[in-house]
Formats: structure tokens, C-alpha cells, sequence
């Protein structure tokens, strides 16, 4: 009976990826737009499946890592207020940042960011999720981590332009605020979301 169920899935995903392949563009060239501090606007030029010639733009960035940080009682996190330009407000989430191009991996990113927004230093630190949060328009990719046994042990080391304050929240105030819409910011809720899920 295993194998049955192994053949169908076999030729469920055979069946999936022909259909992924009749819906896939062709690109042809690419090129960045535009280029600022913190992400590009990249041009393709690409034929749609049913031979329409276009070009697409999209935003792109690199990995970013989002730390849901726990103090060593278990029951409260660290988080951070920062001003956010694009929609005008302070916005409360959780400490993240991209991927140093020298990093060697997600866990080192996770304690560099958490260290630098927060002031705090993780004893443990293990991957939660991996999303790509808006694939429409950007090829972000995030990073979730779980951060334990977190304590207080240098002073903020903010990019220059960033206005960052660190709090602490009791985390079922944390789950609350996300679950009534007090909590907008989208990785925040994700990764709330997610670790409840487990």
C-alpha cells in the first residue's frame, strides 16, 4: 500500500511541475534600475506563456533575518520601536536585518542583529521558518529564528539610519497584540503565528 501512495505522490508532483512549467516565464535579459542603500529595483525582460513580450520590476534585496527573541524567564521578549518612514508611524516588531555578505550562516546573522537593536545576547538560537513574505513584487526572503536565553550585555549599535528603542513584553501580551491587530508589522506576526503553531 506504501508503494501505491508513493507512486501517486510521485506522479502528483510529475503532474505539478508540468503545470508549473506551462505557467513559467522566459526571461531574457535583466538589469538593475535602480540602486540605493537597503535593496534594488531590478528590470526583466520576459515573454508571458502565451508569447506576450513585457518587461516586469521588482524589488530586490538580500536574506533577512528576524530574531523572536526570549528572555532566560521564558516569558518575556525583547523588542524593539522603530520609526518607519515608508508608512509614516513607529512601528513594534521584533529585531531584524539582512544577511552580512561574510556571515557563514542564518544563526550568526540572528545574534549580530539581535545584539546590535536590542543591546541583548542570545544563549541558544535555532531556525523557526523560512517565507518569502511578498513574491509579487520583491525576492525577499526571511528568516525566521528563535532566540533563548537572551540577557542585556552591551549597548545599541544602530546603522545610521536608524531610531530603534528596545523594550521588553511579557510574550502572551505579544500573542494578544497580534491576534486583536494592535501588532501591524508583518514579520512580527508571522513569526508569533508560526512559533504558536508548533
Amino acid at each position: 500500500m506504501t508503494d501505491d501512495i508513493d507512486a501517486a505522490g510521485d506522479a502528483s508532483e510529475s503532474e505539478a511541475d508540468a503545470h508549473a512549467d506551462e505557467l513559467a516565464w522566459e526571461t531574457h535579459d535583466t538589469e538593475i534600475d535602480y540602486r540605493c542603500p537597503g535593496f534594488s529595483v531590478r528590470q526583466d525582460d520576459v515573454t508571458l506563456p502565451d508569447g506576450t513580450e513585457t518587461d516586469y520590476h521588482y524589488v530586490e534585496e538580500v536574506e533577512t533575518v528576524v530574531v523572536l527573541p526570549f528572555l532566560s524567564d521564558g516569558d518575556e521578549v525583547v523588542m524593539i520601536e522603530e520609526w518607519r518612514q515608508a508608512v509614516g508611524r513607529v512601528n513594534r516588531g521584533l529585531p531584524a536585518g539582512g544577511v552580512e555578505p561574510e556571515e557563514d550562516d542564518l544563526e550568526r546573522a540572528a545574534r549580530r542583529e539581535l545584539r546590535e537593536e536590542t543591546g541583548y545576547t542570545a544563549e541558544t538560537v535555532e531556525h523557526l521558518c523560512t517565507t518569502e513574505p511578498v513574491n509579487g513584487v520583491a525576492n525577499s526572503i526571511h528568516h525566521t529564528l528563535v532566540a533563548r536565553g537572551c540577557e542585556p550585555a552591551a549597548e545599541q549599535d544602530l546603522d545610521h539610519n536608524e531610531s530603534i528603542r528596545a523594550l521588553t513584553a511579557d510574550y502572551d501580551d505579544l500573542v494578544a497584540a497580534v491576534r486583536d491587530g494592535e501588532i501591524r508589522d508583518g514579520r512580527t506576526t508571522l513569526a508569533v503565528s508560526r512559533h504558536e503553531l508548533d
